[in-house]
């Protein structure tokens, strides 16, 4: 069988698995986000009740 009529998986291009440390940043960077967004909404909403 010839290179060309193979199967291209995704690996043979360098398309893996994404590495464990970009995972648990990308998951960090998330919730860290959200939960500032959520402390900006605080200060926002109790501020505009006074």
């Amino acid at each position: 069988m010839s290179e060309k009529s193979a199967a291209i998986t995704g690996e043979e291009r360098g398309e893996g698995k994404f590495p464990k440390g970009l995972v648990l940043r990308l998951f960090a960077y998330l919730i860290a986000g959200h939960l500032f967004a959520g402390f900006l909404y605080l200060l926002f909403s109790m501020g505009a009740g006074q």
